[in-house]
């Protein structure tokens, strides 16, 4: 209870006023309270009349009601600072954890206790844990969990009240527990005071302040307490509100970035989709859309056939219908139905967004597309080049101008050198339709060739005719072998090709095509025939077999061919090889027998032997080049009486 200090002075005036003396100097130097008893004692000591030490004594009881009253606002002052100041930590809260361990520091000054700590709910497991500690020095106590309704502690945070108790070990208010009996007896706890932590009708945790002895918690202590558990409540609450605050705008500034992102995203993909349409409406083709998907994605797209491409991941993405990672790179499968056309691969990209993988996978279906509509131009193109080689094959009257003008929108020249190649494929199918579909493969390859060497192309007799311009200095037999590497690598199966010798004016002299499609086909069987499938060749390239094959009867070329080094070199040095060749020949291949027959010595014949070997090749003894070099002597001898066809004495 307060007083006003103003009505001691209006007390009236006595004789015993004097005796308030030694009291206000008491207070002056704020003595303890055993010190006022002192003055009272000296008077009786010195026999000081009745009187005089009743007014001590009335002095010395108003004193220390003065002293009490100066102690509560002192005490109540401190209270206040404490609490202010933790009031300002709390507005400039930057570390929860700092401005709890704060808070428990005050209140442990304040109540003058041993210990003080705090502890707060766990709403996952049901229970209440220690936060902070101030003075203990028990590592099991700081690391206790309270269940709710256990010891004080619970108790508070079940009931949301305070509670002390005087001795925690002998209170049986409380349900006791082993764990936390130990804790508190590892302490050394006695007295205990509790006060909840609210945050509106709910209880987050508990305030505490013990002793290590008996002791007495008087009102205003709980009071005060609870003002630090309020305050310690508001700094969690804030703590909480301000990381939530920092989380949402955490969220918002990944969503704005994200919202950044997707806007780029959606102009690159809208910048793919303008180029893309630009594309097909020029009619442009698959690398370039493979070259606009590169700048848009920022990294290198390449078109790959089905044969060239990574089996795995296209696999993959023609099962699953999107692009799929393989390694550093991405594949997306181009296909039509179930036709697999071959594949978009982006190198050295292996983090791609969403959007730019769906960007990837639109330019896949695009060039599908690009390559259906192609397909179906060349399949239209193919026919048309068919369809004029027919009309050359069946010989029919044709306009040779209206012939030129057909072949001239096909960019092929009639008038140029030609060769007519019969192709077949050599694998039969295991049945019908996989035959069939090989010679469509054999018909597209034949096609394609004609188209990018401007020539025809047509199907004829379960294979394929070609009609393909003959480059300057080059052969028949040179055509053949290589249109024969090319079809067999382009259907993955061995294919036959034979030529015919080169035609001319095919405008105005169709029905040679004819001829020269059988002398092609002739020339075909002739190398399925020696075990040469798969290979190509003209009928030069067969020899004396070659003049029975060849529609023209081609002497003079077949006999350079054979021994046209000897002629020449006879003619240009005067020498005898000739004569010396077939006397060798008339006398079985003896050049003893030889020498005879010519006159000469047979170090001669050796020597001639020698040059002729030099000049026709290691092998013209073989049984084979004999039997050629015997035909071309013969056929030499009868210059300018030599019949279309070889007589057969020849």
């Amino acid at each position: 209870m307060s007083h006003d200090p103003t009505q001691y002075a209006a007390e009236p005036a006595s004789p015993a006023s004097s005796a308030e003396t030694p009291f206000l100097e008491l207070l002056a130097r704020g003595a303890s309270a055993d010190a006022y008893e002192q003055p009272v004692l000296v008077a009786r000591a010195e026999g000081e009349p009745q009187e005089r030490i009743d007014a001590l004594d009335r002095a010395k009881a108003l004193a220390l009601r003065v002293r009490a009253d100066l102690e509560g606002r002192r005490r109540r002052e401190a209270e206040l600072s404490a609490l202010f100041e933790t009031a300002h930590d709390l507005a400039g809260l930057r570390d929860l954890s700092a401005v709890l361990q704060a808070i428990v520091q005050r209140a442990r000054s304040l109540l003058g206790t041993d210990v003080a700590y705090l502890t707060l709910n766990d709403p996952a497991r049901g229970d209440t844990y220690m936060r902070v500690t101030e003075g203990s020095v028990a590592a099991r106590f700081q690391q206790l969990r309270l269940g709710m309704g256990e010891g004080l502690g619970g108790l508070v945070a079940q009931t949301a009240r305070p509670y002390v108790t005087e001795n925690y070990t002998h209170d049986v208010r409380f349900q006791h527990t082993r764990t936390i009996d130990a804790g508190v007896h590892d302490e050394g706890l006695v007295a205990i005071l509790g006060v909840p932590l609210m945050l509106g009708p709910h209880v987050i945790g508990v305030l505490f302040a013990a002793d290590r002895r008996a002791r007495v918690f008087e009102r205003e202590q709980i009071a005060l307490l609870g003002s630090f558990a309020a305050l310690a409540a508001a700094a969690i609450d804030t703590a909480n509100l301000l990381s939530e605050t920092r989380e949402a705008l955490g969220e918002l500034e990944r969503a704005n970035e994200i919202i950044r992102d997707r806007s780029g995203v959606i102009e690159r993909a809208s910048d793919v989709h303008d180029r893309l349409a630009e594309l097909v409406l020029r009619g442009g083709g698959v690398h370039d859309v493979a070259a606009a998907v590169s700048q848009v994605l920022d990294g290198t797209v390449e078109f790959a056939d089905a044969v060239t491409a990574p089996a795995t991941p296209l696999d993959a993405s023609r099962a699953d219908g999107h692009a799929v990672r393989d390694g550093d790179d991405w594949v997306a499968a181009v296909a039509a139905g179930d036709e697999l056309l071959g594949a978009l691969v982006l190198r050295g990209h292996p983090g791609l967004d969403p959007v730019d993988q769906r960007t990837l996978e639109r330019a896949a279906m695009v060039t599908s597309l690009l390559l259906l509509a192609r397909r179906s131009a060349s399949e239209a193109e193919q026919r048309v080049r068919g369809e004029l080689l027919d009309d050359l094959l069946d010989a029919r009257d044709r306009d040779p101008r209206l012939l030129r003008e057909r072949a001239a929108r096909l960019h092929a020249d009639l008038d140029a050198v030609h060769v007519v190649l019969a192709a077949r494929l050599e694998t039969p199918g295991a049945d019908a339709e996989q035959e069939a579909a090989a010679r469509r493969r054999l018909w597209s390859a034949a096609s394609h060739l004609a188209a990018t060497g401007h020539g025809l192309a047509a199907a004829r007799d379960g294979g394929t005719v070609l009609l393909l311009p003959l480059r300057a200095a080059d052969r028949a037999s040179d055509l053949a072998r290589r249109t024969a590497r090319h079809l067999s690598c382009a259907v993955h199966e061995p294919v036959t090709v034979g030529a015919s010798a080169p035609l001319e004016d095919l405008a105005t002299r169709t029905h040679t095509v004819a001829a020269a499609y059988a002398e092609g086909q002739r020339c075909l069987d002739a190398l399925r025939l020696l075990g040469r499938a798969g290979e190509g060749a003209a009928a030069e390239d067969f020899g004396f077999l070659g003049l029975l094959l060849a529609d023209s009867r081609d002497v003079s070329g077949f006999v350079d061919r054979t021994m046209g080094e000897v002629v020449t070199y006879d003619r240009r040095r005067g020498t005898d090889l000739v004569r010396t060749l077939d006397a060798y020949f008339a006398s079985g291949m003896s050049p003893a027998r030889t020498k005879d027959a010519l006159h000469v010595h047979v170090n001669t014949v050796a020597q001639r032997l020698e040059r002729i070997g030099r000049l026709l090749g290691p092998d013209w003894q073989s049984p084979a080049r004999a039997l050629e070099i015997q035909l071309a002597l013969r056929l030499h001898r009868l210059t300018g009486a030599i019949p279309d066809r070889p007589a057969p004495s020849a």
